[in-house]
């Protein structure tokens, strides 16, 4: 039986696992959508304490 990490493994490889790779790291150079993400983590930073 294949584990979770071999599945997730599998999936980076395939055409459309590469595919949302490259959507989500042009998603990340968007200077709006690192701002949104570093206040995301501050929140959650804030409540594990």
């Amino acid at each position: 039986m294949a584990t979770v990490m071999d599945r997730v493994r599998a999936y980076l490889r395939s055409p459309k696992g590469r595919q949302n790779v490259e959507k989500v790291k042009r998603m990340a150079r968007d200077p709006h959508n690192q701002e949104k993400a570093r206040r995301f983590l501050s929140r959650w930073r804030s409540r594990r304490h």
